[in-house]
């Protein structure tokens, strides 16, 4: 009532939930942005690629057959002093493989890393393998890495007699943390008083933002420079000329809002389509009816009468059988100005994911659709 002083805790009550609501507008905000290092990367931080051959080892007879292994046998055994001839030697419990693995930015000799191994001759499994000794190098054929070490396929395959059973791909495994750094490549931190930043996806509107937001962090109109939709170039302050890593790190901390493309993801092999957060559709009407023809061929036997010709002899005699069937539809209309109208209207023709890749690709060919259809 007018004149009468509110009820005891009723404001502490209700700046309370003025603060909860603040609070979770605040936290929204935040989480709706992403942080600049988890879109982009700094100049100077790349994996490199690294590649070696070697011998997998203690396979149960499941290894290689060919030539190839047997030579690269006799050449490690003369590599120990030891000297064989290549008629003496069995293959079946080796295997030829190719050795990769990705070298971390800023890698120290000492640190370990994981390798990945592929058969390359006819080996049937790789399960309980071991690889030998293998040097990796680089693109430029020095020695980075020394890989070794017990396999880890994932599966198996067993049996005999003309009867085998299978899980997954046993001819390709991974040497937990079996490479072992050995050298370290040059890597440079930007150049100069600058250094640039690359964006993981491309974009003017995300590259502009991020410009705005170092620019911001700094208290500087002219820090960061856009170069293109993919590089920010950012000068170093004269605080940080020789604190670049601490320059880095706080740069990797702020938080951008990230603008994405309207985007439809289709993958006809699977029937998956991932519709993205921009994605609108105009208003259209639509009709979608699926057609299934069936060919149906079933097998009978004649046999002759008794008493027929000698020449006469029981034949089989295909019969089909095809089967049209059209399922109605009727006429919707779809529209969409958020994902969820979007969805909603989608899932109101309640079409199967392969019937609504070709409804998407309909809509697209007829302008309605507010999106690009990327097919994968």
């Amino acid at each position: 009532m007018p004149g009468q002083p509110a009820a005891p805790g009723l404001v502490p009550t209700f700046l309370s939930v003025i603060c909860a609501l603040s609070a979770v507008l605040l936290f929204s905000s935040v989480t709706s942005a992403e942080r600049i290092k988890d879109i982009a990367s700094f100049e100077g931080m790349r994996e490199n690629q690294l590649i070696g051959y070697g011998l997998v080892a203690g396979l149960d007879g499941t290894g290689d057959k060919g030539n190839q292994t047997l030579q690269t046998m006799v050449n490690m055994l003369q590599r120990m002093g030891v000297t064989i001839k290549e008629s003496d030697i069995k293959a079946k419990n080796t295997a030829a493989v190719m050795v990769t693995a990705s070298l971390p930015p800023f890698p120290k000799p000492g640190v370990r890393i994981d390798a990945l191994v592929a058969t390359i001759g006819d080996a049937k499994s790789l399960q309980g393998g071991a690889l030998l000794m293998t040097p990796l190098k680089g693109p430029d054929g020095k020695v980075y890495g020394l890989a070794q070490g017990p396999l880890s396929v994932g599966g198996f395959l067993g049996g005999g007699g003309g009867t085998t059973v299978q899980k997954n791909h046993t001819t390709a495994g991974k040497v937990p943390e079996g490479v072992t750094i050995e050298s370290e490549p040059r890597f440079s931190l930007g150049s100069g008083d600058a250094i640039r930043l690359f964006l993981h996806n491309p974009d003017f509107t995300t590259a502009s933002s991020v410009t705005a937001r170092i620019n911001e962090k700094l208290n500087d109109a002219n820090a960061a420079v856009t170069m293109d939709p993919a590089t920010i170039k950012v000068k170093i302050p004269q605080e940080f000329q020789n604190k670049v890593v601490e320059f880095i790190a706080s740069l990797e901390a702020v938080d951008v809002a990230v603008d994405t493309p309207a985007r439809v993801v289709i993958n006809e092999r699977t029937g998956t389509v991932v519709i993205g957060e921009n994605v609108r559709i105009a208003p259209v009407a639509l009709a979608h009816g699926s057609l299934t023809i069936e060919i149906k061929t079933d097998y009978k036997v004649s046999q002759p009468p008794p008493m027929a010709p000698e020449k006469a002899s029981t034949v089989v005699v295909p019969e089909k059988t095809v089967n049209v069937k059209e399922q109605p539809g009727s006429l919707f209309t779809v529209s969409g100005a958020t994902l969820g109208e979007v969805v909603r209207a989608l899932n109101a023709l309640g079409v199967t994911p392969r019937d609504l890749i070709s409804i998407l690709q309909a809509l697209k060919a007829a302008g309605a659709l507010r999106a690009q259809v990327e097919i994968i």
